[in-house]
């Protein structure tokens, strides 16, 4: 006798169809059978070791998070109710060009130091592996939910050529493909890119195609976080298209946003280009989170000129009056290019983060409200909290538009990606509420998307990027990685005031056919493993 059958669910399969009623019947980690309408047909119904009544509840695949950056928070917190409540059952790491492998001693400590507000200094971690697969490795023994790695072009950059700003030799260029080919070998799904973050930012296209076409050689796809989403957003994602067009590799955009005032109200023409590109035949896809404000580290919007060398030699810069002036300078005057272009407005840029507990009176502030309390400048404020927390404050950036948010996840090839950095007092709180915030806020209040669309932008088109032949959608044979929602109240509870609050509305979630949320519950179950690229 099978294990579980689901009784009476509203499926909602993935594929964007109309939901049906069905009993689901699981065994073994898959999807077994799948009787539809059986209650009405007066049939047999399917009897399993365990019954679970899902009147009135949505099974849908469980939700992939195309953008994650729980490269450590998977190893560190096993419970990992941030994204196991929502419904995610696998997150795509190693994001933004920056992350923990491929790496030696030297660069392993450098990275550590340069993504610390992202993922925290990690010293409650033991780095036991250098390689991707080791890496990989880790994760295999036993993680909340699944999850797939992008190769980090920024960490293979500092492995091959260091931090500096200029080209790589032709010895450093074959070095770093070696990389690349090695982590692709090893089980990566890709290859990500931090173009506004050091020292990914430093490569030249013509760098970055030719790993492109190691990672295309290998099945994979680029997601580059591209040079600017602020007043060269259009011309950035023009370069990506023509980038991947000339390497022949599939193309994710990351965070697809239009950002800034520049760009308000100006997604169409970015839909339009894609739209173009699309049909010429490209192959395209993008992710994005329900939220108009973004997030990052405040260190990040710095010039590139102050960022090269390497964590330390920011921090010697900042030190130092009259370099801090001509940083000063590039970001209230002249519009840096780790800002996109576009002079920084201190009034949106809220401290969501520190390393040191001792500075928390900054969370929850703009540098704008910080510094007037103090009768000082931003500048003075924001370059003295560099330096005390070394480099590791974590910000929102209030400078997003709603009509950009909701056209552009209309869009056929959109996924959803939280891009949730889990680190700080008061993170994002897209890192707790992406998945429930597009079902309660966009479908269900809204109505920019029906429940059966948004399931399948959630679940089989990220399942079909990553080629995963036997997840993103209900059907049998597939892996039983399964969310159960309430259509009803399914809603983030997260806010920007209490983001560290669980969703409602997700009863029961499974991964591998174990339930790692049952009744609204984490359960003590690690059924997350890597999920390694499918041979071409």
């Amino acid at each position: 006798m099978e294990e579980l059958v689901i009784r009476d669910a509203d499926v909602v399969d993935g594929s964007g169809a109309d939901s049906y009623r069905a009993d689901v019947v699981v065994d073994g980690g898959r999807i077994v059978s799948i009787v539809k309408e059986a209650a009405a047909a007066g049939c047999q119904r399917p009897r399993a070791r365990r019954e679970l009544d899902a009147e009135g509840l949505v099974l849908a695949p469980g939700f992939i998070d195309m953008h994650a950056h729980s490269d450590l928070a998977l190893l560190r917190d096993p419970d990992h109710s941030a994204k196991a409540a929502q419904g995610v059952t696998l997150e795509v790491i190693g994001q933004d060009g920056l992350s923990y492998a491929p790496v030696d001693d030297r660069t392993l400590g450098e990275v550590r130091r340069a993504i610390a507000g992202w993922n925290g200094p990690g010293d409650d971690v033991d780095f036991d592996w250098r390689s991707v697969g080791e890496y990989l490795d880790r994760l295999d023994r036993g993680i909340a939910v699944n999850a797939a790695y992008l190769i980090p072009q920024g960490t293979v950059r500092a492995l091959a050529v260091g931090w500096d700003d200029r080209e790589a030799t032709e010895a450093e260029l074959e070095h770093m493909r070696r990389l690349v080919a090695e982590g692709m070998e090893q089980g990566a799904v890709g290859m990500s890119s931090g173009l506004t973050y050091t020292p990914g930012m430093y490569a030249k296209d013509a760098e970055l195609t030719e790993l492109c076409r190691v990672v295309a050689s290998y099945g994979g796809y680029y997601c580059p976080h591209h040079r600017s989403y602020g007043a060269g957003a259009l011309q950035a994602y023009e370069e990506m298209v023509e980038l991947t067009r000339e390497a022949d590799c599939p193309l994710h955009l990351a965070h697809a946003t239009m950002n800034f005032g520049v760009n308000k109200g100006r997604a169409p023409e970015l839909l339009t280009l894609l739209d173009d590109a699309l049909a010429a035949g490209a192959d395209i896809t993008l992710d994005t989170y329900p939220y108009i404000p973004g997030c990052t580290t405040l260190v990040a919007l710095l010039p590139s000129w102050a960022n090269e060398g390497g964590p330390e030699r920011v921090l010697e810069r900042l030190a130092d009056d009259d370099t801090a002036e001509r940083i000063r300078h590039h970001l209230e005057e002249t519009g840096s290019d780790g800002c996109h272009g576009v002079p920084v407005e201190w009034e949106t840029i809220e401290i969501s983060g520190t390393g040191d507990p001792a500075l928390a009176e900054y969370v929850g502030r703009t540098v704008l409200e910080s510094a007037r309390l103090r009768g000082e400048s931003p500048w003075t404020v924001a370059r003295r909290l560099l330096l005390s927390d070394r480099l590791a404050p974590t910000i929102l950036q209030h400078v997003g538009h709603e009509e950009n948010v909701r056209a552009i996840m209309r869009h056929r090839v959109h996924t959803g990606g939280s891009d949730g950095i889990l680190q700080g007092a008061k993170p994002h709180p897209r890192a707790y509420g992406t998945f429930p915030h597009y079902l309660g806020h966009y479908v269900r209040e809204l109505g920019v998307l029906s429940l059966e669309e948004c399931v399948a932008h959630l679940t089989s088109r990220a399942a079909a990027r990553l080629r995963l032949p036997d997840r993103g959608l209900v059907r049998e044979g597939y892996r039983a990685d399964l969310v159960l929602f309430d259509p009803a109240t399914v809603g983030a509870g997260s806010t920007y005031e209490n983001p560290r609050v669980l969703p409602t509305g997700i009863p029961h979630v499974m991964v591998d056919g174990r339930f790692v949320m049952e009744d609204g519950r984490r359960t003590d179950v690690l059924a997350g493993r890597s999920v390694r690229r499918a041979p071409r």
